[in-house]
């Protein structure tokens, strides 16, 4: 799977609280950043993500590259809505991120979100995009909100500046009743280098045929709470079965009852076949008859 280091820059402009996308334009971000982090780290455990956003009085860097999903959440939790986008510098500010990263084998990668009007000129980034390629670093965006003609000529022109090999890529995606995150799952973003997580090579797998490959068939980044339950539902019901297995095979290997003999040797019947009665229990009674006899004798003699 690809190594890489992704820097996700989003749009927190005042054109981000719109509700034309479900369940609008910010939260469908989030929703997406969280896939992202999920598809990207579960494709590489040593694969790194980082967040910052754009909009406001500047961008600002929220999370620095990392693979704690905890960190990300916080993030987007801690981000505010306001001002206008500052493209350009944001995405200069992402490229100093990732040169700046630990693992230098990663390859670097930033995620654009872009729902708003791009300010910029045409000549500023055709001048940026050589220098992404330049670094090595490859540039995807992700356009939705607002897609007037100027704004995507713009980012069809970044986007063929900087792409090296189709290592960077452009995906608009219109408004409509499905999620940005489910888009992006099918998009080249993800899937062009597999790490869009599947149920198998085939597309068999339990998860992989209802579920959109998530295991339990739930997307982890959507729902983690549900995501948890279920793991440990699944969990407990094992360890339970486990037990169960145990105790069965440690009954099956304890010695049965049968066989021991009875303390005081063997059990006899209480009555013989002629009705008198049998073993140690008539012993009792010849004694105490005896007895008596010999009660009887002394009182006749005095």
């Amino acid at each position: 799977m690809v190594l890489e280091a992704t820097m996700i820059v989003v749009d927190n402009s005042e054109s981000s609280r719109n509700g034309d996308y479900v369940p609008s334009r910010w939260e469908a971000q989030s929703d997406a950043v969280n896939m992202i982090f999920s598809a990207k780290t579960q494709a590489n455990p040593e694969s790194s993500v980082g967040l910052m956003s754009m909009g406001g009085k500047g961008p600002e860097m929220l999370v620095t590259l990392t693979t704690d999903f905890g960190k990300v959440l916080d993030g987007m939790h801690r981000t505010k809505i306001r001002g206008s986008t500052y493209l350009a510098t944001g995405i200069q500010i992402a490229g100093l991120a990732l040169k700046h990263r630990q693992n230098k084998s990663q390859k670097q990668r930033i995620i654009v979100f872009t729902c708003s009007t791009i300010h910029e000129d045409e000549p500023s980034l055709v001048k940026l995009a050589k220098k992404m390629k330049k670094n090595g670093i490859s540039v995807d965006f992700v356009a939705f909100g607002d897609l007037d003609p100027d704004n995507t000529k713009k980012l069809e022109v970044f986007n063929e500046t900087v792409n090296s090999g189709d290592g960077s890529h452009l995906v608009i995606i219109p408004p409509g009743p499905s999620l940005l995150s489910d888009h992006l799952l099918s998009s080249a973003i993800l899937g062009g280098d597999g790490s869009a997580p599947r149920g198998g090579e085939d597309g068999v797998g339990g998860a992989g045929e209802s579920g959109g490959g998530f295991e339990f068939g739930v997307d982890p980044s959507a729902d983690p709470e549900l995501a948890l339950a279920l793991r440990m539902s699944m969990e407990e019901e094992k360890a339970r079965q486990e037990k169960e297995n145990k105790a069965k095979s440690e009954a099956a290997k304890e010695p049965g009852l049968e066989g021991i003999p009875e303390e005081g040797g063997e059990s006899q019947p209480l009555l013989e076949p002629s009705g008198e009665g049998s073993g140690s229990g008539s012993a009792p009674a010849a004694d105490d008859r005896k007895d008596k006899e010999d009660d009887g004798d002394k009182m006749d003699t005095a």
